[in-house]
């Protein structure tokens, strides 16, 4: 079989496969023998149809549709595996069937023309001796104590108070309803959506409605109702409200005020693992400093490997981009199941090609980081050892404990990451990195309790369960008659 191969725009290859004269003529005859076999015509026996009478009832143009589609089934992969090419995606016709199946004689030569995703071909700039800047992450001591002050907060006994109006700190639970300003005093009153709830509660704390909402509630007696004339951000979420005034009637029902616990031994006992309080602070400065070196190191790297993509040239196919916003879209999804999230219910098609489309660049960022990590390992000769890989396995196989692993995922996995880590700290070694102060490049990033980055998320939205509140900040809880949609999130 003779194929002839074409480069093509965005990682592909052209196939041009060449059918002899007699493939071509026995691929048709073998068609018309199955049909003949199988083909149900009036005042015939099944299998006693005569060629012409079958022909003439079916068509030679269905014949010959058949017979091109198993010689594609057929020949399009053995030409990808004669001309050992390193294809990442299916094999595609590429032309037009309905032209091709008019040039097809059965008994003559034939060209049918494919195209396949590959491999791309990484061309890399400049990767050695870099020279960039990067932020440092300094341990602060006052992260320690702001960690075990809200540990005393989350500790903290609500104390019902009566004499007194609403302070800063208090946790209040309130009636109220908003309702849009109009230019218009004879139009009929808008109500906010999601702008009204009974019983609600509100933590007391500056940044966590809209601005002005929890001022205004701050000096009010019980029993007090309250109107207030707002303003969402222009930069609110949603577009309907953004920049709009709005009117808030609040009835202030109860006071709470927290009674914070000591911070001694018994505290550490209560919420760690730790018999003192010296042990439990220990722990702690020792991993805010390990975690700030951590996200130090993952500041260089991200230059790094910025600076090398973007000094390389590479076409991606298709399939891989494909490939790489399912993996995306599919990690969204078990986030959101994990989060106690009806996916199914939630995901339609509509919201679905909205979140492809949203993990687009992400997907396309992060393959030209792993194909050019992958390049530099090959052209360096970095590798993961045979103990290293195990030595991996050993600690995934015993944090994964109990749950059923694919060894050879597994080990593709490990292989892949040691790769990685071993390729970013040669870049590391061998470029110039001058570390700056942290906010210098980028705004500066807040942790959350789990050691992950994540941007300072200030835009709660009340009806917010705290499955979904982020781990920065105080939750705002519904007790009840929540409303459905809460129009009074946190300042951004």
């Amino acid at each position: 079989m003779k194929v002839t191969q074409e480069k093509l725009p965005d990682s592909q290859v052209g196939l041009d496969i060449e059918i002899s004269s007699e493939v071509s003529k026995s691929a048709y005859e073998k068609v018309v023998r199955q049909y003949a076999q199988t083909a149900n015509i009036p005042g015939f026996r099944r299998g006693k149809v005569p060629r012409t009478v079958l022909i003439q009832r079916l068509g030679v143009n269905r014949i010959k549709a058949a017979a091109l589609d198993s010689l594609m089934q057929d020949h399009l992969p053995k030409a990808i595996e004669q001309e050992d090419i390193p294809a990442v995606g299916e094999i595609e016709f590429r032309g037009n069937i309905d032209e091709l199946i008019e040039q097809y004689q059965p008994g003559e030569p034939l060209v049918i023309r494919a195209k396949v995703d590959v491999e791309p071909e990484v061309q890399l700039g400049q990767y050695q001796d870099l020279k960039v800047q990067a932020e440092e992450v300094k341990y602060d001591p006052a992260q320690v104590d702001e960690m075990l002050k809200q540990e005393q907060v989350k500790q903290a006994t609500l104390i019902p108070v009566e004499d007194r109006g609403a302070q800063e700190g208090d946790v209040v639970f309130v009636d109220f309803a908003g309702q849009f300003v109009s230019d218009d005093p004879e139009a009929e009153p808008e109500e906010v959506p999601g702008g009204a709830a009974e019983n609600f509660r509100v933590e007391l704390e500056p940044g966590q409605f809209i601005p002005g909402f929890t001022e205004g509630i701050v000096g009010m007696e019980l029993g007090e109702t309250k109107k207030l004339e707002l303003q969402f951000p222009e930069d609110y979420s949603s577009e309907e409200m953004a920049g709009r005034g709005v009117k808030f009637s609040i009835t202030l029902n109860e006071i709470k005020e927290r009674e914070l616990p000591e911070l001694d031994d018994e505290f550490a006992e209560e919420i760690s693992e730790f018999k003192t309080i010296a042990e439990l602070r220990e722990f702690l400065e020792k991993d805010y400093q390990e975690k700030a070196e951590t996200r130090t190191t993952d500041n260089k790297h991200t230059v790094l490997l910025q600076a090398v993509v973007e000094a390389m040239t590479l076409e991606l196919p298709e399939t891989m981009i494909r490939q790489e916003i399912d993996q995306i879209v599919t990690q969204q999804a078990i986030q959101l199941s994990e989060m106690g999230i009806d996916v199914k219910r939630m995901l339609s098609p509509e919201i679905i090609s909205g979140m492809r489309a949203e993990a687009k660049p992400k997907a396309v960022e992060r393959l030209k980081q792993s194909l050019a990590l992958k390049e530099i390992a090959r052209r360096e000769n970095i590798a993961a050892e045979e103990s290293e890989i195990q030595e991996e396995e050993a600690k995934a196989l015993k944090m994964l404990e109990g749950q059923a692993i694919d060894p050879q995922r597994l080990r593709s996995y490990v292989t892949e990451d040691l790769l990685k880590k071993k390729t970013l700290t040669w870049l590391e070694d061998n470029s110039t990195i001058e570390l700056v102060p942290e906010g210098t490049l980028t705004p500066i990033k807040s942790e959350d309790e789990a050691g992950e980055l994540v941007e300072p998320n200030l835009d709660l939205d009340a009806e917010k369960d705290e499955s979904t509140q982020p781990l920065t900040g105080e939750t705002v809880e519904p007790e009840t008659d929540q409303p459905s949609s809460s129009a009074v999130p946190e300042e951004e």
